[in-house]
């Protein structure tokens, strides 16, 4: 199957309209983590150009930083997703707690930045547009149009980059639904 861009949502859908913002029940992480993954598959080509745009701004300010920046982390997270495949100890634990998968790769990013330099850089060239984004897919209230597009994509008939990464990454729903279980177990 293909990989296919998203459509560019429109701006006035994506962030104008004020009705279609709420708090998420903090509660309730997997209908949280639910809304967040259905937002970043449905979103995907606006989080990206939103992403680019503070990219390129920051990086016009120091190239040189940005660029330093960009490649410790493309290094770290292809290293990771190698050593993901082909460890078996590291594929186990990236099954078994994604989250922290994910988390990891960006400490060992901010650490091997920071021993290098450019640390500022990086919190707000790379940080920042993945903070917004996070910041924006938790309120922004899911539509009819972002649950169909979105059960496309988890049946298999659609494929994007968004799903692609968000698979890679172990950020699969079943994944998502464990670790809302463990959690409301631990509360008890």
């Amino acid at each position: 199957m293909e990989v296919k861009f998203a459509p560019l949502r429109p701006w006035d859908d994506f962030i104008l309209g004020s009705t279609r913002f709420a708090q998420p029940d903090f509660r309730d992480l997997a209908k949280w983590n639910n809304r967040v993954v259905s937002n970043l598959m449905f979103y995907q080509s606006n989080y990206l150009v939103v992403a680019v745009c503070l990219f390129l701004l920051i990086g016009f300010m120091s190239p040189l930083e940005i660029v330093l920046g960009g490649a410790v982390v493309t290094v770290i997270f292809t290293g990771a997703l190698w050593a993901s495949e082909n460890k078996a100890a590291i594929g186990h634990f990236k099954r078994q707690h994604p989250t922290f998968f994910v988390m990891a790769i960006l400490m060992m990013s901010y650490f091997l930045i920071s021993i290098i330099g450019g640390v500022m850089v990086f919190l707000f060239g790379i940080t920042l547009p993945l903070l917004l984004i996070f910041v924006h897919s938790s309120l922004r209230l899911r539509n009819l149009q972002n649950k169909f597009e979105n059960k496309m994509e988890e049946i298999g008939l659609k494929k994007t980059p968004m799903g692609i990464l968000l698979n890679a990454l172990g950020q699969e729903q079943e994944h998502i639904s464990k670790i809302a279980d463990i959690l409301s177990q631990s509360k008890n």
